[in-house]
């Protein structure tokens, strides 16, 4: 396990982190191998993304509580603006479509920085070797 030191200025950094989709732990190498692949580890500092099984259930979580928010808040400015009902409705539809999607690699990362925060992200065994020679 990584000691992580908790102050709001590194709480800071690994959210920031995790809104460019980098690594929570150095910030170097992005977490993305290409569109809805997120690759294993940091290539840069040897962070594992991609734990046991069942690891990006909260990921998951997370980009479903952020969509349901987000059609929620939607739904409000839908009543503000008087929409008529069919207008609503396709509005809403649309954007639990698109949203999950658009917003699937910022879960993980977003996932990935509050498994760093709380416990720390372990690295691979190789790069601890590298690291240590």
């Amino acid at each position: 396990m990584n000691s992580i030191k908790r102050n709001p200025r590194s709480i800071a950094r690994t959210l920031w982190h995790c809104l460019k989709l980098r690594c929570p732990a150095c910030g170097e190498a992005s977490i993305v191998q290409r569109p809805f692949n997120l690759k294993h580890h940091c290539t840069a500092c040897g962070v594992i993304f991609k734990r046991e099984e069942g690891f990006f259930v909260g990921a998951i979580m997370a980009n479903v509580v952020a969509t349901e928010i987000f059609v929620l808040l939607a739904y409000f400015a839908c009543l503000l603006l008087d929409l008529d009902d069919r207008v609503m409705l396709t509005i809403l539809f649309a954007i639990g479509i698109a949203f999950p999607i658009a917003f699937y690699h910022h879960s993980w990362s977003l996932w990935l920085a509050m498994d760093h925060l709380i416990e720390g992200l372990r690295r691979e065994k190789t790069f601890r070797r590298w690291l240590e020679a």
